[in-house]
């Protein structure tokens, strides 16, 4: 018995010897790994006022806007999303790259919407970006309804930023507003016809809104638009902006009075407190159309026992002009680091040829009678079957390369594009704008180097005039009426990426398309496999992942 029991209690402290070296790999797996952080969120429809009359807009997990993701750079995101609408639905998260894996980006040519009553769990990565984003839904017109909220991500602990930590974030979502139902609005673009002006504007959903700090201290105004269709410029009175940040790149430290934000845009300001305490107004006012819309708010210094008096801080002069020049104050800082410790300015775009150069001109024709819009002539529409899902199980006659480098004289037209593209790729790319009205232009998966802006037609003698040292890095430019902007991209994120209008009546009508970066070689170093939870439909129904 004595001999049993010693050779029980052996095997038993071997069992925890092992036990214990079990936990400690894993410890150390983990350890070596970035935190994973599990969301659950809910898609429903709710009745609010956010312009005094109730309509129905789109809640996530009851909330208008939808809950802020403040996340850590390289923190693996696990989402599960239940669509309890009536409307089949997706996320898309604006300005998260998504690297390697444009499996998750959540926009049409790469995902299949989600069904009512039914959820899809999302699972990225915010690997090396810091910075301030947003998602909303890209499904439908959707985004007219709601379901927008802020992305916050910030840096690694011991990885430095080039500005002292504000004593506190506020989040400022600004936009224009319909009072319009979404399907409405939606049914009136598909009967051919456009949208009417917006309603009003709205900061975080509401006509009014307060932010309180503390006399002398520093915050952080984390600010984005997004709305359907309008730049604004944002100001506060008796106040200087800084701003530090843009999309996830780090600018040369200027201090403005006020700031235009085009649509789908975001950039993070530090405001001091310096001023005797009282309360001060915010204002944003829409800028380029010709309805005038403006919302206030209050900026409240936590000892104030003084209203805010006096007019609300003045809308810069002129419209166009002053834009384009503030806009080409905002510099790279080339010294100061960003998600990683080396110093942005480390890889110098500007010394590198590009391969392949594109000019993209949008247009507002009329096809069959109905209003459309379009790049080069080509009207994007959408495919039952997700054009990543086409381009992986190799289902054919889903999308065309209907899109020409450059414009051409061809009637318009309508088809499902995709632009050609190589992994490694160094493009110029030249969005020529010729219409009377503001573009916004996007693209997924990347951001990229806006090298130039400037007025009337872009020739390449127009070459001369780009920043080839520190130009903005971002995920969103704008281009001013009658006008050009130059951007360069290196293509090192192979999937297929949407690039789009950031006007959604522009994007939803056809001015998009998606770029397919590509490599024949395929390996895991470029890009993930799809995800065990893929969702089929269209031609890609009874396919094996």
């Amino acid at each position: 018995m004595k001999m049993a029991s010693r050779k029980t209690t052996s095997l038993l402290h071997l069992l925890l010897l092992l036990g214990a070296l079990t936990l400690l790999s894993s410890l150390v797996i983990v350890k070596g790994e970035s935190p994973y952080k599990f969301y659950t969120w809910t898609a429903t429809y709710g009745i609010i006022s956010p312009l005094g009359v109730p309509q129905q807009v789109i809640l996530i997990n009851g909330q208008f806007p939808g809950p802020k993701l403040d996340v850590v750079t390289n923190d693996n995101i696990i989402l599960n999303l239940i669509n309890k609408l009536d409307q089949p639905f997706l996320l898309t998260w604006n300005g998260i790259k998504q690297r390697k894996n444009s499996w998750q980006d959540g926009v049409l040519g790469t995902n299949c919407p989600i069904p009512p009553n039914s959820n899809f769990t999302y699972k990225f990565q915010t690997k090396d970006q810091i910075g301030t984003f947003n998602y909303f839904p890209s499904t439908a017109f959707h985004k007219a309804a709601g379901g927008f909220g802020a992305i916050n991500v910030y840096a690694r602990p011991g990885i430095p930023i080039p500005y002292p930590i504000p004593t506190a974030d506020f989040t400022l979502l600004v936009g224009d507003w319909f009072k319009t139902n979404h399907k409405t609005l939606q049914q009136r673009l598909d009967s051919g016809g456009v949208l009417p002006f917006p309603d009003g504007m709205l900061i975080n959903g509401q006509t009014q809104t307060t932010f309180s700090g503390d006399q002398g201290k520093t915050y952080m105004l984390r600010i984005s638009n997004v709305g359907l269709s309008s730049t604004f410029n944002f100001r506060i009175q008796g106040h200087t902006m800084k701003v530090v940040e843009v999309e996830g790149s780090h600018v040369i430290q200027t201090d403005y009075d006020s700031l235009d934000i085009h649509v789908g845009q975001s950039l993070a300001v530090l405001v001091t407190l310096n001023q005797s305490p009282k309360d001060y107004y915010m204002a944003a006012s829409s800028r380029f159309i010709r309805s005038k819309l403006s919302v206030m708010g209050l900026l409240r210094y936590s000892n104030s026992h003084v209203p805010a008096s006096g007019d609300p801080p003045a809308l810069p002069p002129g419209e166009l002009v002053w834009s384009m020049r503030q806009a080409r104050t905002f510099r790279w800082n080339l010294t100061a680091n960003a998600a990683r410790p080396n110093p942005q300015g480390s890889f110098h775009y500007g010394k590198i040829t590009p391969t392949k150069s594109f000019v993209f001109a949008n247009s507002a024709p009329l096809i069959n009678g109905k209003q459309r819009y379009a790049v080069n002539g080509v009207s994007y529409v959408n495919s039952e079957t997700p054009l990543k899902l086409a381009d992986h199980f190799g289902i054919s006659g889903v999308f065309t390369n209907a899109i020409q480098n450059v414009p051409s004289n061809s009637p318009p037209t309508v088809a499902t594009s995709v632009v050609q593209t190589s992994l490694h790729d160094f493009l110029e790319i030249v969005f020529q704008n010729n219409e009377k009205s503001m573009q916004s232009w996007h693209l997924d998966g990347y951001d990229f180097w806006v090298v130039g802006f400037g007025s009337g037609q872009w020739t390449p003698a127009k070459r001369s005039l780009y920043n080839l040292v520190d130009g903005l890095t971002r995920h969103t430019t704008q281009v001013y009426p009658n006008s050009w902007t130059a951007i360069l991209v290196s293509l090192d994120n192979q999937g297929m990426w949407n690039m789009r209008s950031a006007i959604w009546e522009r994007q939803y009508s056809g001015q998009q398309f998606y770029m397919r970066v590509w490599n024949p070689v395929q390996s895991l170093a470029n890009e993930y496999n799809p995800p065990d939870n893929l969702q089929l439909c269209g031609k890609a129904v009874g396919r094996h992942p």
